[in-house]
């Protein structure tokens, strides 16, 4: 049953691992191990930006309020330059604070032009001006250097002759660069800030701003209310003579029309033809009307009286009613007589007379309604052609009239129409000639600016922090861009993380200079206890991952030459000698040094003799400190072949019957070929990494090739490990107390063997 080491159970390849998860703790661990980087850059930039800042000319601003008000019209009624209340108008007026003509203005006002702060030629020249130039062509002559390098005179770098346009464009122009206009959000007031090396000049700057600008506004105003009143003086005379022009022909068709009085004749007229309209609208109702009423009799046959009765028109007379309803009286009694009584009775001889003379009344009351409604269908009809007939003919004549009272009354509007835009402008006129001189500001002064105490810049103190910030951030940034990009494998997390291997164990870095003979026996002698505890750490994590084979051949190989693959193995195969029979094999014939690290001479025979039958085993094993030791021996030509030969291998069988353990020192990886050979021979595998110097791509690339070849890796060994500081920075999760070394579970190496 194969089983793991500690380390190997912490970091299970089975287990779901979440890389998306951000370690605030290596993180942290990373910026501690960059400490003293991190806290000196931003104190240096710091420093650099004070001492800089420092030397800075300062900047004071002056900073004058104005309220600019919605513009209305003024007193006259002349509107100004700039009209409107809204967000376009406060950005016009925004815009013209910052024109160059009102710059101009205060330029010239305050004398800019001959301001030091304003003319380069009262500037003191600093850095490489004229003097310093002379002084290095000076130099250069003397050095006899001119030949060799150009020098320019100063005459050459005197400025051209500028012109006084040139010099004052150039003033307004840097005075347009340290002037700003900053409007207050959801208010009318705005703010000119003026920075100026000279408080006093920059307060005075600020306040000549916003004084000219309403200067400005009130010529503007004024001259457009002259502009306007001009205007107004051309059009009135224009107007004058348009009005005498259309009363002239006005005049001239009433006296060419003979009409003394247009008035009367046009009203006459126009009321006879509205009244025989009138009347024609009349006569065709009352027509439309009794034509009715004659089509309801005029359709009963033969003149029956009694259905002319029955007829609407007939029945709505009131004494048509009456007297049928007396007969329907009456022929009610007659009937309800009859049943009663016989024709000759004297009541029913009452009562039928009474229905004849009732029927008589009704019939007589019938023919006079229908009578009339005859009538007056006859006199409407009369009376409808009679008035369309004079209608027609006065047509023409009204028709004429009409187009005269027309072209009069365009005539009298054009008059009217002239004259009372006359007389407006007339009245305008008068009033702006009355009023010109009084005129409204649409700004006013809200806060003028006083001479600023302290400067706006440089600020010092702001500026050496906000440099110190940004450095520290850098710092912190270019940490741990460092720490991303270190390849290095420091510690056991990385060993685990980053090579995905378990850890066998470290061994910690000896500070003090050693022989590297002591290195090599330093167990054996137990000279330094944390030394010797890391081999019993290591030993136990290689007992427990091979408790199913305790026999086994155990390979020791590394990356590259240096890192204390030798010394892993003589110390480890020290360790197991205290529990097991253990062989030490010097299989790097390359570079030998176990021989020499154990005392051996140069031509002790070793594994060369052995294998080349040149010498028997028994003579060539060696017993040092409770460890049979099987050197090199003789350096062959070709190591590889001798590794590869079949009587290495049948050696290698030998030796596993006599020993427990036998533990190969084997050349690098990356050096030779001959752990590769000797891999397939081994029952386990121990990488060597010395830390905080091997390169990642080195470490995988020599695992990559034993992995092609099969070899039964075990672990990984770091070796030169230090302790103290690797705990402090995260790197390895071990501690010493004096007892063994405790790992992430709280197992020490003295519970493991």
């Amino acid at each position: 049953m194969a089983s793991y080491s500690p380390l190997q159970r912490r970091h299970n390849p089975d287990e779901p691992q979440d890389d998306d998860v951000i370690d605030l703790r290596q993180l942290w661990l990373a910026l501690v191990r960059h400490k003293w980087g991190i806290l000196a850059l931003p104190v240096l930039v710091g420093m650099l930006t004070f001492l800089y800042v420092s030397t800075l000319t300062p900047i004071y601003q002056g900073q004058s309020t104005l309220l600019i008000e919605p513009d209305t019209d003024n007193v006259v009624g002349i509107r100004g330059v700039e009209t409107g209340t809204g967000e376009g108008y406060l950005r016009t007026q925004f815009e013209l604070l910052r024109s160059r003509g009102l710059a101009e203005q205060v330029a010239i006002e305050l004398d800019l032009i001959n301001h030091p702060e304003f003319d380069p030629e009262q500037q003191e020249s600093g850095g490489f001006g004229l003097s310093t130039l002379t002084d290095w062509r000076s130099w250069i002559q003397a050095v006899g250097l001119d030949g060799l390098i150009p020098v320019t005179t100063p005459e050459d770098l005197a400025p051209a002759v500028v012109s006084p346009e040139q010099q004052l464009e150039r003033v307004v122009s840097r005075f347009r660069n340290r002037m700003t206009v900053e409007p207050r959000s959801g208010t009318h007031l705005v703010d000119i800030k003026v920075e100026m090396a000279d408080r006093e000049l920059a307060a005075q700057a600020a306040n000549a701003i916003a004084h000219g600008y309403i200067e400005r506004q009130l010529s503007g105003r004024m001259d457009m209310t002259e502009q306007a009143t001009g205007w107004m003086s051309n059009r009135l005379a224009d107007l004058e003579e348009e009005l005498k022009a259309s009363e002239r022909r006005l005049q001239a068709f009433v006296e060419s029309e003979d009409l003394v009085d247009m008035g009367g004749v046009t009203t006459v007229e126009a009321s006879e033809l509205s009244q025989l309209n009138d009347r024609l609208v009349d006569a065709r109702q009352d027509f439309a009307r009794a034509e009715n009423q004659f089509q309801q009799i005029a359709d009963v046959t033969n003149g029956d009286w009694r259905q002319q009765a029955n007829a609407p028109v007939v029945r709505s007379n009131s004494l048509v009613s009456e007297f049928l309803a007396a007969e329907t009286r009456a022929r009610a009694r007659v009937e309800e007589l009859g049943q009663r009584y016989g024709p000759l009775h004297p009541r029913m001889i009452e009562a039928q007379d009474e229905l004849a003379a009732a029927v008589e009344s009704v019939r007589s009351q019938v023919e006079q309604v229908v009578a009339s409604i005859q009538q007056s269908y006859q006199l409407s009809q009369a009376n409808l052609a009679s008035l369309q007939a004079s209608f027609n003919e006065n047509r023409e004549a009204i028709r004429e009239v009409q187009a005269k009272e027309t072209e009069f009354r365009q005539l009298r509007r054009e008059v009217d129409s002239n004259r009372t835009l006359y007389d407006t402008f007339l009245n305008r006129l008068n009033e702006t000639a009355a009023t010109a001189d009084i005129q409204d500001a649409n700004a006013r002064v809200v806060d003028e600016s006083t001479v600023p105490r302290s400067p706006v810049s440089p600020r010092v103190n702001r500026s050496t922090m906000l440099a110190a910030i940004l450095a520290l951030m850098s710092a912190i940034g270019l940490a741990l861009l460092r720490e991303a990009l270190d390849n290095r494998v420091r510690g056991s997390s990385d060993v685990e993380d980053k090579l995905g291997v378990p850890m066998l164990g470290l061994m910690p870095l000896q500070k003090k200079m050693r022989d590297r003979s002591d290195l090599v026996r330093l167990y054996a002698r137990d000279t330094d206890r944390a030394f010797s505890e890391a081999i019993r750490t290591i030993r136990t994590s290689v007992v427990l991952s091979a408790l199913d084979s305790p026999r086994g051949v155990i390979l020791v190989t590394s990356s590259v030459p240096g890192e204390g693959k030798t010394v892993l193995s003589a110390n480890l195969a020290a360790g197991l000698g205290q529990m097991e029979r253990v062989l030490l094999v010097e299989a790097d014939m390359r570079k030998p040094s176990i021989r020499r690290a154990y005392g051996m001479d140069r031509g002790t025979p070793g594994l060369a003799d052995v294998v080349a039958g040149n010498t028997p085993l028994e003579g060539a094993i060696h017993r040092h400190d409770n460890v049979d030791v099987l050197a090199c021996g003789t350096l062959p030509p070709n190591p590889l072949e001798l590794l590869s030969s079949n009587a290495f291998k049948d050696l290698l069988g030998q030796l596993r019957e006599r020993y427990d353990r036998i533990i190969i020192d084997s050349p690098p990886v990356q050096a030779v070929s001959d752990p590769l050979v000797l891999a397939t021979y081994a029952d386990s595998l121990i990488y060597v990494v010395k830390s905080d110097a091997t390169r990642l791509p080195m470490i995988r690339k020599g695992l990559s090739r034993l992995a092609e070849a099969s070899a039964p890796l075990t672990g990984v060994v770091l070796d030169g490990v230090d302790v103290e500081k690797s705990r402090k920075y995260g790197y390895y999760d071990y501690k010493y107390d004096g007892g063994g070394y405790y790992d992430y579970y709280g197992y020490s190496s003295g519970d493991r063997g």
